[in-house]
């Protein structure tokens, strides 16, 4: 499966035409490839500001955008990497607080694109360079990146000493292209894939996460006291509780009483807790309460949770709020399942899952609340056939989202979310004209 990207510049769209020309490396896993092309692009990611390196399997882009919220509140500029892009292929690379321009953007993929000749790199690794690329020839404070898949063999695992790294929730996801330690002792999967997340890991360099199972925290715990990485677990080094109306932070710093973010759901608070804790964790940047505060209520995430706007699709069922969410496993299963009996939402859901993923990690915790399933497909990727949804009571099939809205809207309903795809969403909100900023 390759990453679809187009774009309006004819610039832009003939470099992405040659990103997808590229082939995906079998059975190639290491960094040599990414270490070669930043090499003869005279090492860029050497040359970029101090930075927040973000890995996890649900959470990490939402940490990310309360990273770069919380630090542009307090007056840096900011460089970011997150994955995949919705709408654009520019939402991957923001610099200096900005999506790149489309002039800027193609020159950039030329370059990289050039310079990769004979190599084999992937499209990941393509885009992770032109990052590196732009982020060194532009001025910024700080930069927050975050881990495409996995984290050990991930192409932004070049960075020889970021000023924190972070990892948000874990979970089952992605499994079948993580590995085991290279020894081939066998671990159950959740520690396996810690291990693969924790492979970002630095020594003498904060290593900021979230509270795991005991056989997880004990890993990372041992793993981290071997190699000399100063371990900030939370319910050790740091705490945070939210109530109905704030969050609860202490460390060895002190206290702070924050508010809850404003992006929808309960997880998100947790996701704003550990970008707290790790700008807490380092002592370069300078972060005032207010800042913390101001970061947290103004961040925003797309297709989390994402209230549509009035557009051509929302327009299909007026009056009904449509929700949008790119989870698709079953830590998302469960975040939408808390989100939606908290505000007592019973939708019909619309779904649309691409090959490879696990339909009952999602549809497990919402079986219960929705009134209904329609199945779409994920434009420009191969997605799970109707077959695989059977025995999920009231299903039915539309050959787009715009379909099966149609269909929804005679019988009226009180609330459609459609998830299943960060794809799918994408896709959701450039025909909604919702474009990511």
């Amino acid at each position: 499966m390759k990453d679809f990207a187009v774009s309006d510049a004819p610039a832009v769209q003939a470099q992405l035409d040659r990103l997808a020309a590229l082939s995906l490396p079998q059975g190639r896993i290491g960094l040599e490839a990414i270490r070669e092309l930043l090499s003869r692009l005279g090492d860029p990611h050497l040359r970029i500001p101090p930075a927040f390196h973000v890995a996890g399997t649900n959470g990490k882009g939402s940490t990310c955008a309360f990273l770069r919220a919380i630090l542009e509140a307090q007056g840096y500029k900011v460089h970011a990497i997150t994955s995949p892009h919705l709408v654009r292929y520019n939402e991957r690379i923001r610099v200096a607080g900005e999506l790149v321009g489309d002039d800027e953007l193609a020159s950039l993929l030329a370059e990289v694109l050039d310079a990769a000749q004979g190599l084999e790199v992937s499209f990941f690794e393509t885009t992770i360079a032109a990052s590196f690329l732009a982020f060194a020839r532009h001025p910024a404070d700080v930069c927050v990146i975050e881990v495409g898949l996995g984290g050990r063999f991930d192409a932004t695992n070049v960075l020889p000493a970021p000023l924190v790294c972070g990892i948000a929730t874990l979970g089952i996801d992605h499994e079948r292209f993580l590995l085991a330690p290279e020894d081939g002792t066998p671990v159950e999967p959740l520690t396996r894939i810690a291990f693969e997340k924790a492979g970002i890991r630095r020594s003498h360099v904060p290593l900021v996460t979230q509270a795991y199972p005991q056989a997880v925290a004990a890993f990372l715990q041992s793993l981290a006291a071997s190699e000399d990485v100063p371990l900030a677990s939370r319910d050790e080094a740091w705490k945070a509780q939210a109530t109905r109306d704030a969050i609860w932070f202490e460390d060895r710093n002190g206290s702070l009483t924050l508010p809850l973010p404003e992006m929808p759901g309960a997880h998100q608070a947790d996701n704003a807790a550990l970008a707290v804790a790790m700008l807490r964790a380092q002592d370069v940047l300078r972060i005032d309460p207010q800042a913390y505060a101001e970061g947290i209520r103004s961040a925003h995430w797309p297709a989390r949770m994402q209230l549509l706007g009035d557009g051509p699709l929302t327009r299909i069922v007026p009056g009904t709020p449509v929700w949008l969410d790119g989870g698709h496993n079953r830590d998302a299963g469960l975040a939408l399942e808390k989100f939606l009996r908290e505000r007592e939402i019973a939708p019909h859901l619309i779904l649309g899952m691409i090959a490879g993923k696990d339909p009952g990690a999602l549809l497990d915790p919402l079986h219960p609340l929705v009134e209904s399933v329609t199945l779409v497909p994920v434009p420009g990727h191969d997605h799970h056939a109707p077959e695989a949804f059977a025995g999920w009571g009231e299903t039915s099939t539309a050959p787009d989202v715009a379909s099966a809205l149609r269909e929804l809207e005679k019988r009226q309903p009180r609330a459609v979310l459609i998830a299943g795809s960060l794809y799918l969403a994408g896709a959701v909100l450039g025909t909604n004209g919702e474009l990511p900023d």
